[in-house]
């Protein structure tokens, strides 16, 4: 594996996300614009969106289950990670039962329906929220992160405005105990599991 990455969870995430978002805009659109040309197009996109994506879901999650039992982290970060598990599998599973569902709609009608869209903006929603939490367990945790970069240092001229620096403070204090806690500590120091256990 390249040094630069623990794990390729990260890269595959970005395509899942961007193919199933584009997927439910397009089934939204197929509701809103008159029959033209284009739509047809459009139908055509939607399904190939929705199919590739899901494909790269199945994918991401088993490299996100291998990160889930391989990165680094404490009580408190496991608990967020262990919550974004929880919702990229039921995302994951909503969007493979819309798959199989959308091959019998493809074949068998062009039009689309309201339950359809309908069921496809949820599972949007679904997406974002497991993919928020996602971003939680990286940039709130650190989790998978090899290194923080430093405030000060040679090349780090430009100085931070006092009410940047207010906010930063203002953040800090708002965390909770247990995210205090798990900024101070050191985000790469691997946890010894003596405090949770991994429910498979």
């Amino acid at each position: 594996m390249f040094e630069i990455i623990p794990n390729w969870h990260p890269i595959f995430v970005h395509f899942t996300i961007a193919l199933l978002s584009m997927s439910s805009i397009f089934f939204v659109l197929l509701k809103v614009i008159s029959d033209t040309p284009i739509k047809e197009h459009m139908r055509i996109c939607a399904y190939w969106n929705l199919w590739i994506g899901t494909g790269f879901a199945v994918v991401t999650a088993i490299a996100g289950w291998f990160a889930y039992n391989s990165v680094a982290h404490d009580t408190a970060s496991h608990e967020a990670m262990t919550n974004h598990r929880d919702w990229a599998l039921i995302t994951l599973s909503v969007f493979v039962l819309i798959s199989i569902w959308s091959v019998k709609k493809y074949k068998n009608s062009r039009d689309v329906g309201f339950t359809f869209t309908f069921i496809m903006v949820m599972a949007f929603v679904l997406l974002a929220s497991t993919g928020w939490r996602g971003g939680e367990v990286v940039y709130r945790y650190g989790l998978g992160v090899i290194s923080l970069p430093k405030t000060e240092g040679d090349g780090h001229a430009h100085e931070h405005p006092a009410e940047n620096n207010q906010r930063s403070n203002n953040t800090t204090d708002a965390l909770s105990k247990s995210e205090k806690k798990a900024v101070i500590s050191n985000p790469v120091k691997k946890d010894d599991h003596s405090n949770h256990n991994h429910k498979h």
